[in-house]
């Protein structure tokens, strides 16, 4: 019988330079890019502003009101990675705070994203460390009930798997399937490279109807203008 409760400690990863490229590109721009999908809902909310950020994840499946398998994935973090925390059934506990990290940022980890809560929130704005989280609670947790660390995690409606590369910013946060990661930069450079030529279409005076080739569309539509 396979165990129910693990932590893998291996596993593969994206390459550095494609991780860059997706934070460059912004959560907004990878989600339309790779067809408008991945985005895990308006419930994540960043704890700090004009923060855009990228890593390979690792993920955490923890009971509710408990943080052990999120001192347990500790050991298993490389520097750049982002931990994802997954809570088995609903949770606005504070489960992060700031001594988690502490422990994390000692380990190169770059931030969090959690479905469950976190406290501290104005002294980890002050160490630098990100995160976004669907709530913040005073509420602590207990160190008391096993998880996993490194399974695929549900976060918003989204399946996270281990080595995904989460994007996350002042829009929220965006997976990309570790798999389509390559493809996805690519996608979300030509999609950056279209807007910047629209843009200048559109700084020079053009309407949005015009170029889009709208007109047509409002007219069969039944939409009629009046002066």
């Amino acid at each position: 019988m396979p165990n129910r409760h693990v932590v893998v400690r291996n596993i593969d990863r994206p390459a550095a330079d494609v991780v860059a490229r997706l934070a460059e590109a912004g959560v907004s721009t990878v989600h339309e890019a790779i067809g408008r999908r991945g985005f895990a809902g308006t419930g994540l909310r960043p704890n700090q502003r004009n923060v855009r950020m990228a890593g390979p994840a690792v993920t955490v499946s923890s009971h509710p009101g408990d943080n052990l398998m999120i001192h347990a994935a500790v050991e298993v973090c490389r520097p750049g990675d982002v931990l994802v925390v997954t809570t088995t059934s609903p949770s606005t506990d504070g489960m992060f705070g700031e001594l988690l990290a502490t422990s994390l940022a000692a380990r190169g980890v770059i931030g969090l994203v959690t479905g469950a809560g976190v406290r501290d929130t104005a002294e980890l704005r002050d160490m630098g460390f990100h995160v976004w989280a669907r709530s913040v609670s005073a509420q602590g947790t207990v160190k008391a009930s096993p998880g996993s660390v490194n399974v695929p995690v549900a976060l918003g409606g989204v399946t996270v798997s281990p080595g995904d590369v989460v994007v996350a910013d002042d829009d929220g946060v965006v997976v990309v399937p570790l798999a389509e990661a390559d493809e996805a930069a690519e996608l979300a450079e030509k999609r950056l490279a279209k807007e910047a030529a629209t843009r200048e279409v559109l700084r020079s005076g053009t309407l949005g109807v015009d170029h889009y080739g709208l007109r047509a569309r409002l007219a069969d539509l039944g939409v009629v203008y009046q002066d």
